[in-house]
């Protein structure tokens, strides 16, 4: 059973077919995170000029 699970772990390290997805799967989370961070920051910057038209009305 040991020598079964150590062949069948040794061919799967050697399968890099996954490895462009997981490539794919990174740059499109650091993209999200980048989007996410350039959003907050416009949402908090317009957030203060509303306030600030707000209360000058």
């Amino acid at each position: 059973m040991l020598t079964m699970f150590l062949k069948y772990a040794r061919v799967l390290s050697a399968d890099r077919r996954g490895v462009t997805a997981i490539e794919y799967g990174l740059i499109a989370a650091l993209i999200s995170v980048l989007i996410i961070a350039g959003v907050k920051g416009v949402g908090t910057s317009l957030s203060t000029t509303f306030n600030k038209i707000s209360t000058s009305l």
